[in-house]
């Protein structure tokens, strides 16, 4: 699959685990077939799936089975983002041989590095591989943003091996200027589970990457955006922007978001490997679920 056919919704699945925290790999699947079912165009292993609370062994199973559990339906893109250049170009030449679209990089996230380390870590993983990368500057909420001058500086050095996934601050005038730094011409993805689509969109995105748990709600708005139905668009993403912006943390995104999961039935339970620094308490539970009920009610409309 070639660099053109990333793009449209690739939700990052969640990590479903039995009693034990152990993956529970038919839960997996299962998720990965109910997302193709709801029309998306492709699967991410990222931040999302708890990837960092997973041991090397785990990272490098889950990369071969979902490729195998893909079947060809879309794109597989997996994150390989380590803590020294050494693992990533380890899990990255491990995602290729496994069948992966594309692979995804933070920078290390331990250990602030100035930015030509930085740099050097991202061409080290390019050359390292044939299929492209997603520089994901999750900075948003993890680690510390990357310059406009990097990331452009990687694009035009690579500009048929780069795409980009900005989550850094304010993201809709960052988005801007990686754009215009790129002259239009930089494959960019919003990060932000769909509180900044519409925005996005407007500005130039190649597709998004949601989460799991509102596929079908974020399908039907993509599709929205690209007929230019504006009724719909908004009736949709009001109680998106909503139920997105309680989400205030990787934790609170991860414990909402397999709430969501178990209530559809595709989750056997809402386990995340602890630690774990959120919890969903009483009222934020009841908040959820009446936002979930609005975006649900805006996506049987017909307008």
């Amino acid at each position: 699959m070639k660099k053109r056919d990333l793009g449209g919704v690739l939700p990052v699945f969640q990590m479903p685990y039995d009693d034990s925290e152990n993956i529970d790999y038919i839960t997996l699947e299962k998720e990965i077939d109910w997302l193709y079912e709801n029309e998306c165009d492709g699967i991410v292993f990222a931040l999302a799936s708890e990837i960092i609370r997973l041991t090397e062994m785990e990272r490098k199973k889950v990369a071969e089975r979902i490729c195998k559990y893909n079947k060809d339906r879309g794109c597989v893109i997996v994150s390989v983002g380590g803590e020294s250049t050494f693992q990533a170009l380890e899990f990255a030449k491990h995602a290729q041989d496994s069948g992966a679209d594309a692979v995804m990089a933070i920078p290390p996230i331990s250990n602030p590095c100035p930015e030509d380390q930085i740099k050097q870590y991202y061409e080290d993983i390019l050359s390292s591989i044939q299929i492209p990368l997603v520089v994901q500057d999750a900075s948003g909420y993890l680690g510390n943003s990357m310059s406009i001058e990097l990331q452009s500086y990687l694009f035009n050095n690579f500009p048929e091996k780069i795409l980009f996934k900005p989550e850094s601050n304010p993201i809709g005038p960052r988005l801007s200027e990686l754009r215009d730094a790129t002259s239009g011409e930089a494959p960019i993805f919003e990060g932000s589970g769909g509180i900044a689509l519409v925005d996005s969109f407007k500005r130039g995105i190649k597709g998004t990457m949601p989460g799991s748990d509102l596929i079908d709600i974020i399908v039907a708005l993509w599709k929205a955006l690209l007929e230019g139905n504006e009724s719909r668009i908004y009736k949709i993403s009001f109680p998106l922007s909503s139920f997105i912006s309680i989400l205030t943390s990787l934790d609170a995104f991860l414990t909402i978001e397999k709430y969501i999961l178990v209530k559809r039935g595709i989750f056997k339970n809402s386990i995340i490997r602890k630690p774990c620094n959120y919890k969903l308490d009483f009222e934020t539970n009841r908040e959820v679920d009446i936002i979930f009920k609005k975006l649900t009610d805006a996506l049987d409309s017909n307008d």
